[in-house]
């Protein structure tokens, strides 16, 4: 496995590459979700890049750019082994070079739910991801469901901008309780591990009661918002039934539907999602 720290070494590594290549971007302490990404890309493609970088731009001045979770060594012994075939590994002033202040911005799609509590974030999302589309040159990018609006403006940005890439996009992987895998649960004490079942067991909920007949977004979203607040550690940022490809807020519950939150557990902020369809 290649280890690549920068530009100019991925740009020489993928010009000797022949057949299909497929990008897996990630921020780092992987598990089992990114682990997915990486397997189904070693099926599909011919070599499989992972990317492993923080993105300071898709982070707020009030949150946990310096604290994220990262461990460079234990993240390539398990890409060494999943068998992915090079590891890009740059550093802030490698993506970043001094002066540079050019964005991509989102449209609409990205100032709803994450885009709405978080200004900003997806400009920086955009930003490096087609950064990391213009190096790699993939033919295939892997993406994780769990990240839903993540994928709907990297979907539109690649339509809108005739960008030559694949996106594939995997189930969310779940524990044995339900809760979504993600890199901030290593926040998590045990007590707030526990209440933090309280998302999946919410969007249970919701599903239950749409598969019942309940068409009424408000109803099934205040369902929704009682059953977290029986939660003591809990603290509701969002509560979504929305259009699975516009994102916005539904009149009337149908098919593809998403329905998504983001909820406080103590410090740490967690989303989810499922999508009816």
């Amino acid at each position: 496995m290649r280890v690549l720290k920068t530009i100019g070494e991925l740009r020489d590594y993928r010009g000797g590459l022949k057949g299909s290549v497929g990008l897996v971007p990630t921020m780092g302490f992987l598990h089992e979700g990114h682990l997915s990404l990486v397997r189904r890309s070693i099926i599909e493609c011919d070599h499989t890049v992972v990317s492993i970088f923080v993105n300071p731009t898709q982070f707020g001045p009030a949150e946990d750019f310096n604290n994220y979770p990262r461990d460079t060594e234990r993240d390539l012994g398990l890409l060494e082994s999943a068998g992915a075939n090079a590891v890009f590994l740059p550093g802030v002033e490698e993506m970043y070079a001094p002066g540079a202040d050019t964005l991509v911005l989102p449209g609409r799609i990205a100032d709803r739910l994450e885009g709405a509590v978080r200004p900003g974030h997806f400009k920086g999302v955009a930003t490096v991801v087609l950064k990391l589309f213009n190096l790699a040159q993939p033919h295939r990018a892997y993406f994780g469901q769990k990240d839903a609006q993540q994928v709907a403006v990297i979907r539109k940005m690649v339509a809108d901008l005739n960008v030559p890439v694949e996106v594939v996009v995997m189930p969310t992987v779940r524990e044995a309780d339900g809760l979504a895998m993600s890199s901030r649960n290593s926040y998590l004490t045990t007590e707030e591990r526990q209440a933090a079942t309280v998302l999946y067991r919410s969007l249970r909920l919701a599903e239950d009661l749409i598969a019942a007949g309940e068409r009424d977004p408000v109803i099934v979203r205040q369902r929704m918002i009682d059953l977290i607040n029986t939660e003591p550690l809990a603290s509701i940022d969002y509560v979504s039934v929305a259009d699975a490809s516009s994102l916005e807020e539904l009149t009337f519950v149908a098919k593809p539907a998403l329905i998504s939150l983001a909820v406080r557990i103590g410090r740490t902020r967690l989303i989810d999602n499922i999508i009816l369809s």
